[in-house]
């Protein structure tokens, strides 16, 4: 195994860790890493230009009425 790691879940996350484990029949810590796993996997940064939804402000509502860009 690799290293270990030591964090402080709220009691409200020990518990649903707790019942998902024992409901799925897995150790608390494998659940925990195959859910690090999936979150890792699916993290491939098509995500990172989500940060940009929403940030202009004052412009058209659709960039494709700028002059030049629509059909009218």
């Amino acid at each position: 195994m690799g290293q270990t790691i030591t964090f402080r879940p709220t009691k409200k996350l020990a518990a649903w860790i707790g019942e998902t484990a024992a409901r799925i029949g897995v150790s608390q810590g494998q659940l925990i890493r195959e859910h690090l796993e999936r979150a890792r996997q699916s993290d491939n940064g098509a995500r990172k230009f989500m940060r940009f939804a929403g940030v202009l402000r004052g412009g058209p509502r659709d960039l494709s009425t700028r002059k030049g860009f629509s059909r009218e």
